[in-house]
């Protein structure tokens, strides 16, 4: 399954109407939200999260949207609120299984973003077979969608085949919308790698290392881009959006201000993910076995002096890349283990030595042995021992940490 994802081209008219229906569903969400908190200790709803968020359904679709002061939900689609409801189940599974916080209420601020998808219009008759495509929409090749709910709306970039999709989702950023959509197709692997392994040391100085001798690095465009930010951020200091407590609308500056603020994020967000995609892939066309080193993220991220570097590199999505696209590209990616001394062992006679974070030449006092901190660490990375290597998953961790991490751990002094 592939997704296809393509901004829209909108007007102001299509874009008030965006906005009315990411307001429409971040308003049954958080009414959704808001009655789970008050009937937490009814007796009559008690049970799974997943009845109660029905129940709740029931009551907005039977009670609420029936009011005349609600009269404004049915000239949108209903598909936007069921949607809402069932985010509102994912989100309360996955704080039950402890990989999220507690579900938290949506707001504006945090961006706007919505899902519709066609429903069966044709039903079968009773012991026969659904019909095919009943509940989907083709898309033609070119730069035209059609929403189901919704009207067609224009593609800056064209979809270059005919495809189908169920759901579609639309989200905001800074003050483009875009469009989402799941397609049913399977790649082909390569079945021949030119590389058959290496060891890749994802580093602070450079993006990554590989121990055949490439080495990818940040672009240029990021430091200038985050200065940029740095000098917007500085001369509007004091600028505010408003204050909404006393009734205080922004000012039609502080409204350009945040837009172009949100542009700036977005510009610096889109040149590490074309990065690190560009530098996964290649790496995932040219090489069969990847070693990648179990870094403590959170624990790096701790250490002040090391969490910008650590923010533009972005390990953990350069690791969680590399194993997705294990299937599309045919390679295998193993994790060595976190303890294992890659950076501080001569890659020439397996010695171990101390080794501090600014020290960036490692010279071996036992074989005088002098090569680069990373490509020694990448080298030793390759050849590691198997005992110490695992295959990798898609993994899911908790969101907190029950502990806080050590100064050691993070990098610091003693």
């Amino acid at each position: 399954m592939f997704a296809i994802k393509r901004e829209l081209k909108v007007n102001n008219k299509e874009r008030s109407l965006m906005r009315g229906i990411a307001g429409f569903k971040r308003f049954v969400y958080n009414y959704g939200l808001d009655l789970i908190a008050a009937s937490w200790d009814w007796e009559d709803v008690r049970g799974s999260d997943a009845k109660r968020i029905d129940t709740i359904k029931k009551v907005f679709t039977q009670v609420t949207m029936k009011k005349p002061e609600y009269a404004w939900m049915n000239k949108y689609p209903s598909t936007v609120y069921q949607s809402a409801f069932i985010a509102l189940k994912k989100s309360f599974d996955s704080w039950r299984k402890g990989l999220t916080d507690f579900p938290k209420k949506k707001c504006k601020k945090k961006g706007d973003s919505f899902t519709v998808y066609k429903t069966s219009g044709i039903y079968p008759e009773k012991g026969k077979p659904a019909l095919p495509f009943t509940n989907r929409v083709v898309i033609d090749a070119g730069k035209i969608i059609k929403l189901p709910g919704l009207k067609t709306f224009r593609l800056k970039e064209k979809i270059d085949f005919t495809c189908s999709s169920q759901t579609f989702t639309v989200d905001r950023i800074a003050d483009k919308w875009f469009v989402s959509l799941a397609v049913d197709a399977q790649k082909i692997p390569p079945i021949y790698h030119p590389v058959q392994k290496v060891g890749v040391d994802l580093g602070v100085k450079c993006l990554a290392t590989v121990s055949d001798g490439t080495c990818y690095a940040m672009p240029a465009t990021t430091k200038r881009a985050k200065t940029k930010l740095s000098k917007l951020l500085l001369h509007n200091r004091n600028k505010k959006h408003g204050h909404k407590k006393l009734g205080i609308g922004a000012s039609n500056n502080a409204k350009r201000y945040y837009i172009e603020l949100a542009r700036e994020y977005a510009r610096i967000s889109n040149i590490r993910r074309d990065t690190i995609q560009k530098m996964t892939t290649d790496l995932s066309r040219r090489v069969y076995c990847i070693r990648i080193e179990d870094l403590n993220v959170s624990g790096m991220m701790a250490n002040h002096k090391l969490a910008s570097a650590v923010t533009d590199n972005c390990f953990y999505e350069v690791r969680r890349q590399l194993i997705y696209k294990q299937a599309h590209y045919g390679t295998k990616v193993e994790i060595v283990d976190r303890w294992y001394p890659s950076s501080k062992m001569c890659s020439n006679c397996r010695h171990i030595q101390p080794m501090k974070l600014s020290e960036r030449v490692f010279r071996c006092q036992k074989c005088n042995h002098v090569q680069d901190r990373d490509e020694n660490a990448s080298v030793n990375l390759e050849n590691a021992p198997d005992n110490v290597v695992r295959s990798a998953r898609p993994e899911l961790t908790p969101v907190d940490k029950k502990w806080p991490t050590t100064l050691v751990e993070a990098g610091r002094k003693r």
